[in-house]
């Protein structure tokens, strides 16, 4: 679709990006622990004058990045030699000391939206004069940080890839934790929207690419996203997609059977959640997967219910009422058996979509309803 600003003939990747998109370099906001991938060694001169790209490469900050004036003597005074590691207290005081995390480093703009425990801004970065989003999640007195905030927080601080926003700074107040991420135009959903539901294909290839790669880099790193919808997929004017909203993934448990069935959004969830179950693993990703793809080639949601009896009737009356033959066990389930489906018969998705979908579509949903 020609949406307004946006060039998605070429999927851009980020220099610094290997070729799974995997992020070659970290944040301010990594781990203490992780170093900088590029070994700069001085040796027998210890007392050679130290740049600003010297630096960013021992913190692995942004190449773009304004440090504050005298920080490189100071720095060059108090850093042990670069082919040694810096101490972790040593590492956060020298960030704190060019600006991450404090309030006054950013300049709060417009204001995205808000939902129950956070507010979200555009803002502007001081350090680099580039665009931020602001995410400001409320502290209830008692209770502190909702649980979400603390799971997207220690998850994005170790997943670094081109398909998954940025989380640049964290920022904690008696009152704020405000979650400073790189800045994108607008999500799958609004840029669906501006193409009035109609893309073409060529985009969806592009952006069902993009999905695919950030997500089996999860996937690898056994993470669940568990929220996947075009709301939380996020894209730039350079048409490159990335995922958002990590405040329902699970990390670590793949598989488990201790999960929530609480999780993925109604017209985006597998029916083995929506019956109950809580015990799935990354196939409650590639539902969801499957579900957007349809949506970006049809321009309308595939299964839109509006409770989880209306989205399974939906889901039995495209796919077929499932039995002992296509979903062992299913029968004896007490939540199916509660519901009494009538048998349905699948469909042809002919019926649904475009000839030209259908036998993409088709297949993947096929292939994930093994």
């Amino acid at each position: 679709c020609p949406s307004r600003g946006f060039d998605s003939s070429i999927v851009h990747e980020n220099v610094k990006m290997g070729s799974d998109g995997e992020s070659d370099q970290a944040s301010g906001t990594s781990s203490d622990e992780v170093q900088s991938p590029v070994r700069v060694r001085m040796r027998n001169n210890h007392h050679r004058r130290i740049s600003n790209e010297d630096i960013n490469k021992r913190l692995s900050l942004p190449a773009d990045i304004r440090l504050p004036e005298g920080y490189l003597e100071k720095f060059a005074m108090n850093s042990p030699p670069f082919d040694k590691p810096m101490s972790r207290r040593l590492r956060r005081a020298s960030l704190s000391e060019i600006g991450f995390g404090k309030l006054e480093t950013y300049i709060k703009l417009d204001k995205l939206g808000e939902g129950t425990y956070a507010t979200v801004y555009k803002g502007r970065s001081k350090l680099t004069d580039n665009l931020v989003a602001l995410k400001e999640i409320r502290l209830e007195h008692e209770e502190g940080a909702p649980c979400t905030a603390i799971r997207e927080v220690s998850l994005l601080k170790d997943l670094k890839h081109a398909n998954i926003v940025t989380l640049h700074d964290i920022i904690h107040t008696d009152k704020c934790l405000t979650l400073v991420f790189e800045y994108l135009e607008k999500d799958l959903k609004q840029y669906m929207d501006d193409c009035g539901s109609i893309m073409s294909v060529h985009n969806v290839k592009i952006f069902l690419f993009q999905l695919l790669r950030g997500l089996a880099y999860c996937h690898r790193r056994k993470v669940l996203h568990r929220d996947l919808k075009p709301q939380n997929l996020l894209i730039n004017d350079k048409g490159e997609l990335k995922l958002a909203d990590f405040g329902l993934a699970r990390a670590k448990s793949v598989p488990t059977k201790t999960y929530s069935n609480e999780v993925v959004t109604l017209w985006y969830r597998p029916p083995d959640v929506l019956l109950g179950s809580t015990e799935y693993s990354t196939p409650i990703d590639m539902w969801g997967v499957g579900c957007i793809f349809y949506e970006m080639m049809t321009g309308r949601p595939l299964f839109p219910g509006s409770t989880v009896e209306d989205e399974l009737h939906l889901i039995f009356r495209i796919l077929g009422t499932p039995t002992e033959l296509t979903w062992p066990g299913i029968t004896t389930s007490e939540e199916f058996k509660t519901y009494k489906f009538p048998r349905y018969h699948a469909e042809p998705l002919v019926n649904h979509a475009p000839r030209s979908v259908c036998v993409c579509v088709n297949h993947w949903l096929s292939s994930i309803c093994r």
